[in-house]
């Protein structure tokens, strides 16, 4: 991110969710239209040889946020929803990215996909995120809200631990917030950790996203 000052920059870590290596346009993808990633690409430094520590979502989270592989604490597997379950979740002997950043002054947020455990212990207000908004599972829908706590891909959207009412699409919504946020915050050291849940299932565009695909 731009920094405020040489000591302390701000810092905006953006993970998609499922994404393709090959599904952007700098990658050479002509289907799938991306200006914005491509724009990024273009005037920032281009990494074809990076790789995530695991396969798949939770694990691949727990190395980001510990900067450790996963086996070093036992988490190498997608933890189940469940919020009475104190043992699914990125054990708390690790302390996280934001809880160090925190230490050094700094504003912290997430928004977007947690899934490193859903009980109080694992959530991101725990781990070091001061502020929060987003979902605590593995996956959300996009659209069409049917709030329901006990399922994961319907449980509320929360900000900072509090449910909230959503009528526009996710994606949108964590944008939102993320410029919020980075607003909010000006003139001070931040680091908000965006973790879109797209472009993973469930596939639910707008409809006027899905009308670029019409002939399809």
């Amino acid at each position: 991110g731009f920094g405020v000052s040489a000591e302390r920059p701000n810092i905006l870590l953006i993970v998609s969710d499922d994404h393709g290596y090959a599904d952007v346009g700098f990658q050479g993808c002509k289907d799938i239209p991306t200006p914005h990633l491509d724009q990024l690409a273009r005037e920032g430094v281009h990494c074809t040889n990076g790789y995530v520590s695991h396969p798949f979502c939770s694990p691949t989270r727990a190395g980001l946020m510990t900067g450790r592989y996963q086996q070093r604490f036992g988490h190498e597997n997608n933890p189940f929803f469940d919020p009475s379950d104190h043992r699914e979740g990125l054990p708390m002997s690790e302390m996280l990215l934001p809880a160090h950043l925190a230490k050094a002054g700094y504003v912290t947020g997430w928004i977007g996909k947690w899934h490193l455990g859903a009980a109080p212990e694992f959530r991101p207000e725990n781990r070091g995120f001061g502020e929060t908004f987003g979902f605590i599972g593995g996956g959300h829908k996009y659209l069409n809200w049917e709030v329901n706590p006990k399922v994961e891909y319907t449980v509320p959207i929360e900000r900072n631990g509090q449910a909230v009412e959503l009528t526009e699409h996710l994606t949108t919504a964590f944008g939102r917030e993320a410029a919020d946020f980075v607003k909010r915050h000006a003139g001070s050291p931040w680091f908000l950790y965006l973790a879109f849940n797209a472009p993973h299932t469930p596939h639910e565009p707008t409809e006027e996203r899905l009308a670029q695909f019409s002939s399809i």
